[in-house]
């Protein structure tokens, strides 16, 4: 008891001496008071999700760019809504391109509140996401998954930048046949919702056209041995090999494909008609082998806002583009309009006016949707690789 008396004796006299010095001390300026928080509605979040790892994360950076680049844009330039100046955020996600974890990051952008979404790059996780943000009321534009069913299910929130398989596959069906003089072509596929779709509607094209589909062949979007599948292929001797499916499973295959003395035309969809499957193929690519069509394409005076587009990415990004940064860019540009027209980020007050978007000009060519949500008069770009390029035959409408 008497230690403890003690004790508080002398805490007490020494909080005695130090309030007599602070007395004594000159006054501290008053610190500066903190910024007040921006209020919650001046921030207007854009979720993007694509594959940003895994086997085609340079695909999903290359889109995530665009999106970034875009909303850079728009925070330079100032946009106004409800009469208030309101920031742009980018919320990007990684679904690896993968449909559970397409989901999940779906689900996670929905509890984030944000106003739109631009992706997924898969047609095998767009359309599982789909129905998520359909059932928040979150419109959604895809600005690469070409499987028809993402449109067809009837939900009012989602939007496709660029042509479908239909399209796709149908006119590589067609150019098989009719240009390339194939009589008999074997199809492969990886069993993604993209790889199938687009080798069906090709397969379905062909016979249409009087052809001969002589093989039909399954791996997988992470398969790396294709010896099997090449080896019964090569026994029916094709003019042709179609595969439906991605540059990183296209590439490899066709270094098997060399390997193995197989000299066919090499066809594929938007997939693998990237700068990257050059560099993956390497020399088992031989000038005028692989014909491929891009979902999308501009020509005539189009093409210079294209051509600008692709200089301010390189400065930007230190790389070029490698496939559909220049359709997410508008697809976060069509969004915003939109907003801007409504005078709200509202989805409930902008989808009905982003539905009715007609002749957007975009550096993609003219953007207005058809009541699916499905671009209107969608672009096919065919090209071939020679000498290590990506070398442009024709823009189809």
């Amino acid at each position: 008891m008497r230690i403890k008396s003690t004790l508080t004796l002398i805490a007490a006299a020494t909080l005695l001496v130090a309030c007599g010095k602070k007395e004594e001390a000159a006054p501290a300026p008053a610190a500066a008071p903190a910024p007040a928080p921006a209020p919650a509605g001046n921030v207007v979040k854009i979720g993007h999700v694509g594959p940003t790892s895994g086997a085609i994360a340079h695909l999903g950076k290359d889109n995530e760019n665009g999106a970034r680049m875009a909303i850079d844009e728009l925070n330079a330039k100032g946009v106004t809504l409800g009469g208030q100046k309101v920031t742009f955020e980018l919320l990007a996600e990684d679904d690896a391109a993968d449909p559970k974890q397409g989901t999940a990051v779906a689900q996670k952008l929905v509890d984030a509140k944000v106003a739109g979404v631009v992706g997924h790059l898969n047609s095998g996780t767009t359309i599982p996401a789909s129905k998520i943000y359909s059932d928040a009321g979150i419109p959604q534009i895809s600005p690469s998954s070409t499987n028809p069913k993402y449109t067809r299910q009837g939900f009012k929130t989602t939007f496709r930048m660029v042509a479908d398989d239909t399209q796709l596959g149908g006119t590589l069906g067609k150019y098989a046949v009719a240009t390339l003089k194939g009589k008999s072509i074997a199809v492969i596929d990886d069993r993604t919702a993209y790889g199938q779709g687009v080798a069906e509607e090709f397969a379905k094209a062909v016979e249409a056209a009087g052809g001969k589909v002589v093989a039909k062949e399954f791996t997988t979007d992470k398969a790396t041995d294709f010896t099997a599948i090449l080896t019964s292929i090569k026994a029916k001797k094709p003019d042709v090999v179609f595969f439906g499916g991605m540059d990183a499973v296209a590439g490899p295959m066709m270094k098997q494909m060399k390997g193995l003395a197989m000299k066919p035309k090499f066809m594929g969809g938007d997939g693998i008609c990237t700068t990257e499957l050059v560099k993956l193929g390497g020399d088992a690519i031989a000038d005028d082998q692989v014909y491929c069509a891009e979902a999308g394409g501009v020509d005539g005076e189009a093409k210079v806002g294209m051509d600008e587009f692709k200089v301010k990415y390189q400065a930007k990004f230190n790389t070029d583009v490698k496939l559909y940064a220049p359709y997410v860019y508008d697809a976060v540009n069509v969004m915003v309009a939109a907003m801007v027209k409504a005078d709200s980020a509202d989805p409930a007050k902008y989808l009905p006016i982003m539905a009715a978007t007609a002749d957007f000009k975009g550096i993609s060519g003219p953007v207005s949707f058809d009541e699916k949500g499905d671009i209107k008069n969608g672009a096919l770009t065919l090209k071939t690789i020679r000498g290590g390029q990506l070398t442009t035959l024709a823009v189809i409408r």
